[in-house]
């Protein structure tokens, strides 16, 4: 290999992935963390740990790869989580990369790498991206399984029905595997699977073809969308793991979805179903209006602008042009009509779409200065990657979880105050994640009794208390944390939250509702 093809092909995006891996490496959480919204890690972790069912959508293909992860010889069982939140981000970045300068023309070979390392930079630290990088949380996979789908849906076409049918499979099995990790995958499915089966036409001669339009040169190919179905569904079987890891009774165990009632329960995200569509219609323009400041937080005015410019100008009709586009008018709909707390992180599909957008921005405006003025075209877009590595320095206090140990310090506080074998009633995901990820991941304080107060009216978490301790006594049929203290007189009951600060009350009752 030349060192010309070395430096287009490899060196760039092996740079990218291995730079932002340190960036990401450095600003990591150090163990257990409720930095960057977080607070769902030690429920994740811990489900991953116990071979549990996490909560709802149950993820069990975040917990598979969290748990090889976790069998890493290196830093604490959360440091180990997070970890792999960073690897994949690399990896989702330099994918980015790959996108871009493949979609590049011909003529543009020259300055592909350069539009690949500023699109990949720009996806990389994009600050809401980069948050999700350094945590444990389910985003990571979903921003590079979108990525990956995108890179499949827009691969140019096999030369080989061979090829044609192994791309049909991965395409299928993607989509199928990401639901696995993120349900709002689904949003990506019916316009995947519709230009994966969208295929090029044959015409007798080079003059026909061109006479078509961009859709009348395609086809749509039945037997090739009937085999991505196929193995669509084989990827969605995944699911099947969530029951049978439940069989073996593990602490963490979400819904208990040993039925078709619980298993729909559970993998439908019924008990999040309340946020869709809870706001006023007059709300609309205002959430709207946050998403767009927030793409501008992501990339900066000149990214907003190369982006539009990369969208209308230099973006030629392709698979990956209206995928992309589809990829974030669903999710930024999602977003702005998913009316929760985090709903904001629903939106990094289109951001995802709008990095891509900005190098191929990037590509066209190197190319057009490039036939005239080469080094003024070189100089520009260096200045542009310095801008977007640059916005390092601008983002990391925003993202930096490296000096966040308030999740393990309150561990550590309730556990090693905790009275010989009581009984904590802890309130609130982050008191209740973190208390399972220290007692039933870490395995620390065996002797006490942890219950969520939150999920006591659940039949299913009543019969996971008693298998988990099997002592404990569950009075039947409505348990509140005052009976179940008073069927339990010999043990010390104590109430735990985190707001703001560590709270713990130990031997008072609360009354029943």
């Amino acid at each position: 290999m030349s060192r010309t093809k070395f430096f287009q092909s490899i060196f760039p995006p092996v740079l990218l992935a291995v730079s932002l891996l340190g960036i990401y490496a450095s600003t990591l959480a150090p163990g257990l963390t409720w930095a960057n919204g977080g607070s769902d890690g030690g429920d994740l972790i811990a489900a991953a740990a116990t071979g549990g069912v996490a909560h709802p959508t149950g993820y069990p293909l975040y917990l598979l790869l969290a748990r090889l992860f976790q069998l890493l010889p290196v830093g604490s069982l959360a440091f180990r989580t997070n970890l792999m939140s960073a690897v994949v981000t690399s990896l989702g970045a330099m994918l980015v990369y790959k996108l871009v300068t493949r979609s590049l023309s011909p003529l543009q070979v020259g300055q592909a790498w350069l539009a690949g390392l500023v699109a990949g930079y720009a996806f990389g630290l994009a600050p809401l991206i980069w948050s999700q990088a350094v945590i444990t949380e389910v985003y990571a996979i979903h921003a590079f399984l979108v990525i990956l789908i995108l890179y499949l849906c827009a691969k140019p076409e096999p030369g080989s029905m061979i090829d044609q049918k192994n791309l049909d499979r991965q395409r299928g099995l993607v989509l199928g595997l990401g639901m696995g990790n993120h349900v709002t995958l689904l949003l990506l499915v019916p316009m995947a699977l519709f230009l994966g089966s969208f295929h090029k036409r044959a015409f007798p001669d080079r003059s026909a073809r061109i006479e078509k339009s961009w859709f009348g040169n395609f086809k749509l190919d039945t037997h090739s969308l009937l085999r991505q179905l196929l193995w669509f569904a084989l990827g969605l079987c995944l699911y099947m793991i969530l029951p049978l890891r439940a069989l073996s009774h593990p602490p963490v165990n979400w819904g208990n979805p040993v039925t078709p009632g619980r298993f729909w329960w559970l993998i439908s995200g019924d008990l999040y179903q309340g946020y869709y569509l809870q706001f006023a219609l007059s709300g609309l323009w205002e959430h709207i209006q946050a998403w767009a400041a927030l793409l501008l937080q992501q990339f900066g005015l000149p990214g907003l602008i190369l982006g539009v410019i990369g969208l209308v100008i230099f973006i030629t009709p392709s698979h990956l042009y209206l995928l992309s586009i589809w990829t974030a008018a669903v999710f930024m709909g999602f977003a702005v009509f998913y009316n929760s707390p985090d709903s904001y992180v629903y939106l990094i599909p289109m951001f995802t779409s709008f990095a891509i957008w900005i190098g191929l921005g990037v590509g066209g405006l190197l190319n057009q200065f490039s036939a005239r003025f080469p080094k003024i075209a070189l100089v520009f877009g260096l200045a542009l990657l310095a801008y977007f590595v640059g916005c390092y320095v601008t983002h990391l206090r925003q993202v930096d979880a490296s000096y966040d140990y308030r999740a393990e310090n309150f561990g550590s506080e309730i556990l090693s105050a905790a009275p010989e074998k009581a009984i904590l009633f802890a309130k609130g995901d982050q008191a209740v994640f973190a208390l399972w990820y220290f007692h039933f991941a870490l395995r620390q304080r065996t002797d006490l009794t942890v219950i969520a107060s939150d999920l006591l009216h659940f039949d299913w978490y009543q019969e996971n208390l008693k298998t988990t301790y099997p002592a404990l006594i569950i009075p039947d049929p409505f348990p509140w944390p005052a009976t179940v203290a008073a069927a339990n007189p010999l043990r010390t009951v104590c109430f735990v939250q985190y707001v703001d600060h560590t709270e713990m009350e130990c031997g008072g009752l609360i009354e029943s509702p």
